[in-house]
């Protein structure tokens, strides 16, 4: 597949996405402009780039395990030609049709990427040593087996690289940065275990920072809430030339001692592929309600520097006492309400209280059942939420710590200090838009969270997003929200209910249906919310004008000074039919990737 894509004139192979912007810029940036290169995070993926309204668009085509290729949420094909066949008849979830390709400047040829010589080396060393092949033979089994061979130089070259110095300490890993030459960006990557987490050492103005690095479910590696890579090698690549939330970019690989891996290294590679042991999650320790922004952490000075969670301590979540959250019950000697209302509603109220845990005490919201004996609906709805939150464990959604069964029944759940997000807008207008991106930005990591495990929120929008501070939002409120079984995508409804029809998508309106996609929508409506401070979706207008409104193929304007791609995701997010609409595993990128942009 390599080879053949390697003779497509629009195909321009290991450039960075700013070099393929350059290359569409010189080409007019017409609309559905396009050209193809390579994915520098997906082993044997690509990468589109589309020119549209004056701006580019990156979407990357994933190779999957049946060995299709598709883009994240779209249709599989069989090679990467088909998927820019089919985007030039279908959109699919792309900002327009694919109209024209971009062909390369005369006489150049696709670039070829840093790992790719080397890997070609470790390739014919490793069948050479392994069958004991030559020539022509060596040549055929290299052909014949080259998916299998690159996966498996590719996982395991970086143990063969100068900046990989395998398990050793922290306190190690910082000596050996100090020693020599101290540049700014001199970096080292050490393993933290033998369960597939790494950690990216990085010194910064001589100090040293830790950046973990885990596996996901699908053994992808990344830094939290960073970009994900299928080899540690690409992760070192991109972070050589884009900083991308790190203090800065990689420029100095620390070398290790002579020796001390390559041997190691060499018998893993001549001895078979060792599958990674994939590491689930990032566990609690990230789940900070600490006053501190989630993409910050503490220097040695107590200065706050801006860059990713890392491997600190900071980071333990303030609710880490695992021996008393093994119960989903609160004790009630151990909760202590405080005077003054957070809140109120048809359940009841919110109240702030203390709970008093074996080894500390926090500030938590106590949500509390008013007594009616009429209403045995009101109770079976809050332990339905409870039962939803419970089975919930991300940074950005608020966190269930238990039921307490007293005088009235209590739902005990992690403080956001700040409120609402849209009063807090109301209130401070002077919020930036970096801010404002930010906080959008953790919502769609969020409900791409839930979207993985199958749960439909329902009621998402900007009132049910709560702040721990002004850089970190959580969302709450589950009462609406359902798990959705894995053999469907989809909630059907018995019929209408009090619904926040404002932020319904028309499907829900229309059918009772309810999916992520209708998610999507309503998280549109919120981002308008957030870049408008806090206004009312829809202003003045009753239910049944803004379906009639929707109907008609029209949509909100822009909120003032919104920027343009902000609104554009927007729009996004409220295309009519649910299957054109993106999911958050689409829409949570672009928002990171804005985010990034303008906070550099």
């Amino acid at each position: 597949m390599a080879d053949s894509v390697n003779t497509l004139p629009f195909f321009y192979g290991n450039i960075t996405r700013e070099d393929a912007e350059d290359y569409l810029r010189q080409a007019g940036m017409g609309n559905g402009l396009y050209l193809l290169r390579q994915s520098r995070n997906y082993l044997g993926g690509f990468a589109l780039s589309v020119s549209y309204s004056g701006r580019c668009y990156h979407y990357t085509i994933e190779r999957e395990p049946s060995e299709m290729y598709a883009i994240a949420g779209g249709k599989s094909h069989r090679n990467p030609v088909d998927v820019i066949d089919y985007h030039s008849q279908e959109m699919d979830g792309l900002v327009c049709l694919l109209k024209k390709p971009c062909n390369r400047p005369r006489n150049m040829q696709p670039k070829v990427g840093p790992f790719e010589d080397l890997k070609e080396k470790l390739i014919r060393e490793y069948v050479k040593q392994t069958w004991n092949l030559q020539g022509a033979a060596l040549e055929q089994a290299i052909i014949s087996q080259r998916p299998q061979l690159e996966k498996l130089i590719a996982t395991t070259a970086h143990e063969k690289m100068p900046w990989f110095h395998g398990i050793i300490t922290r306190e190690d890993s910082e000596s050996r940065l100090q020693n020599g030459s101290r540049t700014n960006g001199k970096f080292l990557i050490r393993q933290r275990d033998t369960n597939g987490s790494y950690a990216l050492c990085l010194l910064h103005e001589g100090q040293v920072m830790h950046y973990r690095i885990d596996r996901d479910r699908t053994g992808k590696l990344s830094i939290p809430d960073g970009k994900k890579f299928d080899t540690l090698w690409q992760l070192v690549e991109h972070y050589s030339y884009k900083p991308d939330g790190l203090l800065r970019v990689l420029t100095h690989p620390c070398q290790r001692p002579d020796g001390e891996i390559s041997k190691n290294a060499h018998n893993k590679l001549m001895h078979g592929y060792r599958k990674p042991v994939i590491y689930i999650g990032r566990g609690s320790r990230h789940n900070t309600t600490d006053n501190l922004n989630p993409y910050e952490t503490r220097l040695p000075n107590n200065q706050a520097a801006k860059a990713m969670p890392m491997d600190t301590e900071v980071y333990e979540s303030p609710y880490a006492d695992p021996d008393e959250l093994r119960s989903s019950t609160v004790d009630r000697s151990h909760l202590f309400l405080e005077d003054g209302e957070l809140g109120s509603g048809n359940f009841g109220t919110v109240m702030k209280g203390i709970y008093k845990m074996r080894k500390t005490e926090k500030s938590v919201a106590v949500k509390i059942l008013k007594n009616d004996d009429n209403n045995p609906s009101v109770r079976e709805e809050m332990l339905r939420e409870a039962n939803v939150m419970q089975q919930l464990d991300n940074p950005y959604i608020v966190r269930m710590i238990g039921i307490c069964e007293a005088e009235n029944l209590m739902l005990v759940m992690e403080l956001a200090e700040l409120g609402p997000l849209n009063k807090f807008l109301q209130k401070n207008k002077q919020t930036s838009i970096k801010n404002l991106t930010e906080l959008v930005h953790q919502v769609s990591m969020g409900m791409k969270y839930l979207e993985e495990h199958n749960f439909v929120h329902r009621d998402l929008a900007a009132r049910n997003v709560l702040l721990v501070t002004q850089h970190y939002a959580k969302i709450s409120d589950f009462g609406l929200s359902k798990a959705v079984g894995e053999d469907q995508n989809y909630y059907k409804a018995k019929g209408h209910g009090k619904w926040p029809v404002k932020w319904y998508a028309p499907e829900c309106i229309n059918y009772f249906k309810f999916s992520s996609k209708s998610d999507v929508w309503s998280f549109g409506v919120l981002m308008w919310e957030a870049y408008s401070y806090g206004q009312k979706p829809y202003k003045g207008m009753k239910g049944n004008d803004v379906l009639q409104m929707i109907e008609s193929g029209k949509r909100m304007d822009a909120p003032l000074n919104c920027p343009p791609e902000m609104y554009d995701l927007m729009r996004t997010c409220w295309e009519y039919k649910a299957d054109i609409r993106p999911g958050f595993a689409v829409v949570e990128p672009r928002l990171r990737e804005y985010y990034y942009d303008i906070a550099q």
